[in-house]
C-alpha cells in the first residue's frame, strides 16, 4: 500500500462504480484501505468478489441521491462522479429523451451528488471530489452533441465547484479519459478503435486503471494544491 497517497481509512463514494473506469476506480481505492461506497442503478453483479458498499441509486434523481447518502453512518470526503450514459445519435436525428436522458445523468447526476455529499466535507473542512469527463467534451465527437455537452459541462462546475469549496478546504477536479479500454469499447467496431489509435501517440491506448491511477492521485493529499484542474488520459489523442 502506498504511504505516498494516504488513503486509508477514508470513506469514498463512487458513482457507477459496479463496472468498466468506475470498478477499476473501486478497487483501486479498496486497495488503498478506502471504504467505498457504490451509487449504480446496475446490479452490483461485477461487485460480487469486492467488498463495497453497494447502494441501487438512479442518481438522476435527487430524492434517490439523498436518501442514499443519508443511510451513510460515516462521513464521506472523497466523491468520484463517474456515472455516465451514451445515446449517440447525430442532432437533426436526435430524440428529447436521448438529449435528457445523458444530461440526466452524465450532469445533474454529479450536481445531486455533490449537493448531498458536499455539506459533510464543509463541515470536516475537507474533502476531494473528483468528476470522470471526457476529451469528447473538451473537443465534440460528431454524433454526440448530448454527450459532449453533458462532459463540457462538468469541466464547467468542476471550475465552479473549485472556487465555491476551496475557502473550505474541498478540491474539485476532473480526469478526461479517451478511448479506455473497457469491455464495452473492446465489443466496438475495429475501425473505431483504430480510429482512435491513430489519433493517439502513444503506441497503446489506455487501461481502465490508468483512469484510476490518476483519479487516486486527485484524491489523494498529495494533490492537496491542485484544484479547478482537467486532466487528460487520453495517451495522447487530444493533441
Amino acid at each position: 500500500m502506498s504511504r505516498f497517497l494516504k488513503l486509508e481509512g477514508r470513506v469514498a463514494v463512487v458513482t457507477g462504480g459496479s463496472s468498466g473506469i468506475g470498478l477499476a476506480i473501486t478497487r483501486a481505492l479498496m486497495d488503498q484501505g478506502v471504504r467505498v461506497h457504490v451509487f449504480d442503478i446496475a446490479g452490483g453483479e461485477g461487485l460480487l468478489e469486492v467488498p463495497c458498499q453497494f447502494h441501487e441509486v438512479d442518481i438522476s434523481e435527487a430524492k434517490a441521491v439523498n436518501q442514499a447518502v443519508a443511510r451513510i453512518s460515516e462521513s464521506v470526503t472523497l466523491l468520484v462522479n463517474n456515472a455516465g450514459i451514451t445515446r449517440d445519435r447525430s442532432t437533426l436525428k436526435m430524440s428529447d429523451e436521448e438529449w435528457t436522458s445523458v444530461l440526466s445523468v452524465n450532469l445533474t447526476g454529479a450536481f445531486n451528488l455533490v449537493r448531498a455529499v458536499a455539506p459533510g466535507m464543509v463541515q470536516a473542512r475537507y474533502g476531494r471530489i473528483v468528476n470522470i469527463t471526457s476529451i469528447n467534451g473538451m473537443r465534440g465527437k460528431f454524433g454526440q452533441a448530448n454527450y459532449s455537452a453533458s462532459k463540457a459541462g462538468l469541466i464547467g462546475v468542476t471550475k465552479t465547484w473549485a472556487r465555491e469549496f476551496g475557502p473550505k478546504g474541498i478540491t474539485v477536479n476532473a480526469v478526461a479519459p479517451g478511448m479506455v479500454m473497457t469491455p464495452m469499447a473492446l465489443a466496438l467496431p475495429e475501425e473505431v478503435l483504430e480510429k482512435a489509435m491513430e489519433e493517439g501517440v502513444l503506441p497503446e491506448l489506455a487501461e481502465p486503471q490508468d483512469i484510476a491511477n490518476a483519479v487516486l492521485f486527485l484524491l489523494s493529499d498529495a494533490a492537496r494544491m491542485i484544484t479547478g484542474e482537467v486532466i487528460r488520459v487520453d495517451a495522447g489523442q487530444y493533441i
